[in-house]
């Protein structure tokens, strides 16, 4: 469910991604797992940035200044092959920033320093896609205090806004107050000093434990869930409720939706898919249980996701969320890489 790491060109990076690719054929052989027919894609990365385009366009139609924050998949800035490469134009104007993992801590594994040259080949790209005026948001994941502390002030160098998870299952609000900390009113994503990524309740008892344990909090932005664990959605007034800091000033709250793959805890999942796998659904992802790779490009998806009446993003807009941020946007490496 929750979040893929970038691959930059290092040879470790590559080696598993190999890995998980070969795993996964693998697991479609042993399980019966057939690729059906379905409409070839010449472009992997124009087709995302299409989607990603679609949402927005679907989006603002009903909600004019919705935001939207693709994760990761930060590659598709550029039309080439490398972040000095053309702008992709059409995709920036679409998107009001981008959200990226592991920057500075985490990408090999936890609290863990991230190696210089991945964290420069991000950074060549989101610096590119700031320029635009795209609002940069970061997530790395460390616990020790140096490494909080070292990564939120060198996001801040940046200008990225900044959150340290204290675990990768995103389930935990961090003690104390947040970077920046600050009584205005959020009114547009570029204001944002700070943020809180927080998907998994778990650690809650009820929705309304949830609700009051943000609502105690200061930051400038929530990203969360469309849904509670017991799989009903937050309500309209609920998520009102969330958007009032604790100390008065307002808030935006963006809603977290998987674009890349499928997860079969949603609504729209249906029990036969396994069997009757519908032609855009692929493979399970080996390191995420329950969520699979989804052929993007494929109408029937894009569908369930951005479509008329019933869809995922109606769902979002109507719950009344600022805005999505989307993950599994860098599916487009999956395919490219089999």
């Amino acid at each position: 469910m929750f979040a893929s790491r970038p691959f930059a060109c290092t040879q470790v990076q590559n080696k598993r991604k190999k890995f998980l690719v070969s795993l996964c054929l693998l697991l479609m052989l042993s399980t019966g797992c057939k690729r059906p027919e379905v409409e070839p894609c010449d472009d992997y990365r124009q087709a995302m940035r299409d989607f990603v385009i679609r949402i927005s366009e679907t989006a603002r139609a009903q909600q004019p200044g919705f935001i939207v924050i693709p994760q990761n998949g930060i590659e598709l800035v550029t039309t080439g092959d490398d972040a000095d490469a053309e702008l992709a134009a059409s995709y920036l104007s679409a998107i009001d920033g981008h959200g990226q993992e592991d920057l500075f801590y985490g990408y090999l594994r936890d609290d863990t320093p991230t190696p210089a040259d991945a964290t420069d080949y991000l950074l060549a790209y989101l610096r590119r896609s700031q320029q635009t005026g795209n609002r940069i948001l970061v997530t790395d994941y460390c616990t020790r205090p140096d490494y909080v502390a070292d990564a939120h002030s060198r996001c801040y160098a940046e200008a990225f806004a900044s959150f340290t998870a204290p675990s990768r299952e995103l389930d935990v609000i961090p003690a104390g107050a947040p970077p920046h900390e600050n009584t205005q009113s959020i009114v547009q994503l570029n204001e944002a000093q700070n943020f809180l990524y927080l998907l998994n309740n778990e650690n809650f008892d009820n929705r309304n434990a949830l609700i009051e344990a943000v609502a105690a909090t200061n930051y400038d932005l929530v990203i969360m869930d469309l849904f509670f664990d017991d799989g009903t959605a937050f309500t309209a007034a609920e998520v009102e409720r969330l958007k009032h800091k604790a100390n008065g000033g307002k808030r935006l709250v963006v809603c977290y939706m998987s674009i890349g793959e499928a997860e079969d805890y949603r609504y729209y999942w249906q029990p036969s898919w396994r069997q009757h796998a519908p032609v855009w659904l692929a493979c399970e992802n080996p390191s995420w249980p329950g969520n699979y790779k989804v052929r993007y490009w494929c109408p029937e998806w894009q569908e369930i996701i951005c479509g008329t009446g019933d869809s995922y993003l109606h769902r979002i807009i109507a719950a009344g969320f600022d805005g999505v941020y989307l993950d599994i946007v860098d599916a487009f490496e999956y395919f490219e890489g089999r």
